[in-house]
């Protein structure tokens, strides 16, 4: 398939209100000539991040405040999305825990479950044929950790090894067809999921989030697999790949385990 051309064209980005999702949407817009749907569950970042836009290229964008832990809030994106021709999406919220999963209450963990894994897949399942109509495609927003074991952020990590396989298995099954679905897969991300005094000790770890954006975008562009950002990140996780899994969630173990007794000890 030809690479992705977003000018002019209808793109969908959740999690839009900050971080990621927020500096994914303006280079769509301001770079590559998109029109934008964003979603996140602020009203006033979407505002903020409409008039941004708006001064700086003439993309129309349409916000959309909802909440994605909730069926009727998912359903209703799906709906404003089904009124234009849409090209591409980025489904990029999620939430996390950072701590003892013995902390994670079960009401935060459902959240979890439904805004990271839920929505992912009813968005998808609505989405694709849409998108295959338009020869366009569809970027899951995972993590590296989705690819190794998290400990202390291990239901969160779960969740986004779904994401890994979910999308990887769907490209191959949509493989031949007319529309592409890339994984992306970044390491920890300068924002507001990271910006809580626990991540303080990990944050030289951190990848500028332009820096990481800017990639996601070209990976969706180009029908990328499975992406991860940062050359870094990509010699990590090729070397990561070579020693026992143990061995690698109890080293990672240990650095979120002294983070977390600095914050809290």
């Amino acid at each position: 398939m030809k690479s992705m051309e977003f000018r002019e064209r209808w793109v969908l980005v959740t999690g839009a209100s900050s971080g990621l999702g927020r500096e994914m949407a303006k280079i769509l817009a301001t770079e590559h000539g998109a029109h934008l749907i964003v979603v996140a569950r602020r009203q006033d970042r979407l505002d903020s991040l409409k008039a941004e836009i708006a001064e700086r290229c003439s993309a129309q964008v349409i916000s959309v405040c909802a909440d994605l832990s909730r069926l009727e809030d998912t359903d209703r994106v799906l709906a404003e999305a089904a009124r234009q021709p849409l090209y591409g999406a980025i489904l990029n919220a999620g939430v996390t825990h950072f701590g003892a999963h013995a902390d994670l209450d079960w009401d935060a963990f459902q959240r979890m479950l439904d805004t990271n894994v839920t929505a992912v897949v009813r968005m998808t399942n609505a989405l694709l044929p849409q998108l295959e109509a338009a020869n366009g495609g569809l970027m899951l927003v995972s993590s590296m950790a989705g690819v190794f074991p998290v400990p202390f952020q291990t239901a969160y990590s779960a969740t986004k090894a779904f994401l890994v396989h979910f999308g990887c298995g769907l490209f191959h099954e949509y493989r031949g067809r007319s529309v592409s679905i890339t994984t992306f897969t970044p390491g920890g991300v300068v924002s507001e999921m990271t910006a809580g005094e626990s991540f303080t000790p990990l944050r030289r770890w951190l990848m500028p989030t332009r820096l990481a954006a800017r990639e996601g975008i070209t990976a969706l562009r180009l029908r990328k697999y499975l992406y991860i950002p940062g050359a870094a990140n990509r010699v990590t996780s090729a070397f990561i790949r070579l020693l026992p899994r143990r061995l690698t969630a109890g080293i990672v173990g240990d650095q979120y385990r002294k983070a977390l007794s600095k914050t809290t000890g």
